[in-house]
């Protein structure tokens, strides 16, 4: 998914749901689509159960954004002795 398209569908208002990432033009958090698919929901039960304003690219841009995230994540490992 090309970085446009994921702010196509991904937004981040301070005004909306405390600034967390949400689905463009909704108050949907992406964490919210996330645990769902932790939960074991498919792409179609997401949308035909729980949001069915959105659409399967709006649930795939909420894991890509979480990909991004983690990819670009610094970690620092420190060695124990």
């Amino acid at each position: 998914m090309a970085n446009n398209s994921l702010e196509d569908r991904i937004s981040i208002n301070p005004n909306i749901c405390f600034g967390k990432p949400c689905i463009k033009e909704t108050r949907i958090p992406v964490y919210m689509v996330l645990e769902l698919i932790e939960q074991g929901l498919a792409i179609e039960e997401i949308i035909k159960q729980c949001y069915p304003d959105i659409t399967p690219e709006d649930i795939k841009a909420c894991i890509h954004y979480a990909a991004c995230i983690f990819k670009n994540e610094e970690v620092f490992v420190q060695e124990v002795n």
